[in-house]
């Protein structure tokens, strides 16, 4: 009986995580103005405090788990919670967009460490195939419900004052969850000494990162500087930049060195196909949080209060269709997913007019928010299970890093080419005529992406 109450205790540890990293993806959305105001950004640097943790995050997601292999999960899990929690401090007291930037570059490469840790430990201490799913799904219902809290938390908190500015607390809130985190990490988590021996891929992390960085940084700053001549060339150099990073990956695998990403992961064609509709979908993602937060507080004047609620709204409509669609797939396969890109369609077009006044209805406001939650919560949860399905179980955890890489990377794009289109349409001196005028135009664009995410949908075999 002590057995199992010490892992399911562990399995509420390593959770503790992904808590912490999904909850910050969520309520930085919703206090985006407040933001702003706090440190005097601009329209880039608020798209940066997105984009930046989670180029952070997809670019060390991969090194974290490699990491946990080399030097041990629970001592890289420790040191993954401690930098988060010190990163989140950081966030905290920032007074200037340069320090707060760089804080969530270092959040997210944190949030990179820990978070590979908890799922291979899910693994480790849950041997039975029936207590593993068992487990799983607390772990994802644990995400769910970071969610969830986050967007409640990012619309409550900046209306609220105490000693600090309201925003602040969006990020000094990690640090008792951290603390304690930490401390029962070091008292309960085993250690796991089945360290791999291979040379860790120090210059793929390296190339990777630039590779990345060199897309979404000039994407984000080129169109508030002008598109001076080192953002040109930056962009100009991806490509070349990405053909390195793959030859540099396979020569690696030829001579029976271990990568960072194993390339025969892509001579799969429902994996590629899959990764078209995460690229698609998630582009659409955080670029519909942050263009329908600026239109609603901006904007219409709507409280920050109130759009946490609204957006709660969609994040129930999120879980509750996550827990049916699970369900379902077995029995009706990929058309689950279609028929939530279709309500996720249908929905999009509708908020058009909706938020086309100030005096937005409020119970249809609810009511859209929530179903275009529904078709969300019925696509993300399994596009990866379907990435996943055929790949060989000893290429899982690989593909599984992977993939997880690419969908933050997608979510950076969306916010700096979706982001910066509606930010140029807006104006440099925006009203609500020129605010609705590139939401309409964005979100256009958005119904777009999800089109395609359909599209290649289509393309995957009709498995159950």
């Amino acid at each position: 009986m002590g057995t199992q109450i010490s892992k399911w205790l562990q399995l509420i540890i390593i959770s503790s995580s992904v808590f912490l990293a999904v909850i910050d993806i969520f309520i930085v959305n919703l206090a985006l103005p407040a933001i702003k105001k706090g440190i005097d950004g601009s329209d880039g640097d608020i798209q940066l405090i997105i984009a930046l943790y989670l180029l952070g995050y997809a670019t060390f997601l991969i090194t974290g788990g490699r990491a946990g292999d080399h030097f041990g999960k629970k001592r890289i899990f420790i040191f993954g919670m401690i930098s988060f929690t010190l990163a989140s401090t950081l966030c905290g007291i920032s007074q200037t967009p340069f320090q707060l930037n760089s804080s969530r570059v270092f959040q997210g490469i944190s949030a990179g460490f820990m978070i590979p840790q908890g799922i291979s430990y899910i693994q480790i201490l849950f041997t039975d195939i029936a207590e593993r799913g068992k487990a799983i799904s607390i772990y994802g219902s644990i995400a769910g419900a970071a969610s969830v809290i986050g967007q409640l938390l990012g619309g409550v908190l900046p209306d609220l004052h105490f000693y600090v500015e309201g925003w602040r607390l969006i990020f000094l809130i990690n640090i008792p969850l951290g603390i304690i985190s930490t401390l029962l990490a070091l008292k309960f988590l085993p250690n796991h000494k089945n360290y791999v021996k291979e040379r860790f891929d120090y210059s793929g992390v390296f190339l990777l990162t630039l590779t990345l960085s060199i897309l979404i940084y000039p994407m984000i700053r080129g169109r508030e500087l002008g598109w001076p001549l080192w953002t040109i060339i930056s962009l100009s150099m991806f490509f070349p930049m990405l053909l390195w990073f793959i030859y540099n990956q396979r020569t690696k695998l030829n001579h029976q060195k271990q990568p960072l990403i194993d390339m025969k992961l892509f001579t799969f064609r429902n994996f590629n196909i899959a990764l078209g509709a995460t690229l698609f979908y998630f582009m659409v993602q955080d670029s519909y949080f942050l263009i329908n937060v600026i239109v609603l507080q901006t904007g219409l004047g709507i409280s920050s209060t109130e759009t946490g609620l609204f957006f709660m709204s969609q994040g129930l409509g999120f879980v509750t269709a996550s827990l049916v669609s699970a369900r379902l797939i077995p029995k009706y396969g990929k058309k689950v997913l279609q028929v939530g890109v279709f309500i996720m369609i249908m929905a999009s077009g509708l908020h058009i007019p909706l938020f086309d006044t100030n005096d937005v209805n409020r119970p249809i406001a609810y009511s859209l928010l929530f179903a275009y939650g529904i078709g969300c919560g019925t696509v993300l949860p399994s596009i990866m299970t379907f990435a996943l399905k055929n790949i060989p179980i000893k290429l899982a955890g690989a593909a599984s890093g992977a993939y997880t890489t690419f969908q933050q990377t997608a979510i950076a794009l969306g916010i700096g080419i979706t982001g910066g289109l509606f930010f140029y349409l807006a104006g440099d001196k925006p009203s609500v005529a020129t605010y609705l005028k590139a939401y309409q135009t964005t979100m256009s664009i958005n119904m777009f992406l999800l089109i395609l995410v359909g599209f290649f949908l289509s393309l995957l075999p009709q498995e159950k």
